[in-house]
């Protein structure tokens, strides 16, 4: 894994004291009410104050920010964690981040391509393989598609669906 993933993106300030939105992109957006620091991309550590919820974003003070010019400076920004300050999975669920650039293997145990991202999209998630002709091909993260993930040998083997073929 990364030493460090994005958790969320600076989207706009709030207010006129240097307060500024976050939109999490995380499945787990209370992270952002334990956290004592913010760390943004290109090293600036903040320090927080407090944080909030406020519709589908946080609310953000940091002690370094105070004019809501200063607050809008730090828009497009993303904020990351430091993978060791994750909490624990419970067993068969990992991390993106852990698992990008696995080999992926059919059915005939033959590489076909490395996992390049998992697209979430509510309902399931679904892997994307880069195969080895430099093609796309998405499968479905469901036990009738992904039947194991080997954390030791960096190994994905699937069933590859038909209309991927």
């Amino acid at each position: 894994m990364k030493e460090q993933i994005v958790i969320g993106k600076i989207v706009a300030p709030h207010g006129v004291r240097g307060e500024f939105r976050i939109k999490p992109l995380t499945d787990n957006p209370e992270q952002f009410l334990q956290l004592e620091y913010l760390m943004l991309e290109g090293g600036t550590i903040l320090h927080l104050v407090g944080a909030r919820f406020h519709k589908n974003v946080v609310l953000v003070q940091a002690k370094e920010i105070n004019t809501m010019d200063e607050a809008e400076a730090l828009r497009g920004k993303n904020v990351l964690i430091n993978t060791a300050d994750l909490p624990p999975l419970p067993q068969g669920r990992y991390y993106v981040a852990d698992l990008v650039g696995f080999a992926v293997y059919n059915e005939a145990n033959e590489v076909i391509g490395s996992l390049s991202d998992v697209i979430t999209t509510g309902s399931t998630d679904v892997f994307v393989v880069q195969t080895t002709q430099k093609q796309e091909i998405m499968i479905p993260a469901i036990v009738d598609y992904i039947k194991s993930i080997d954390i030791q040998e960096r190994a994905i083997h699937v069933v590859v669906p038909k209309w991927a073929d």
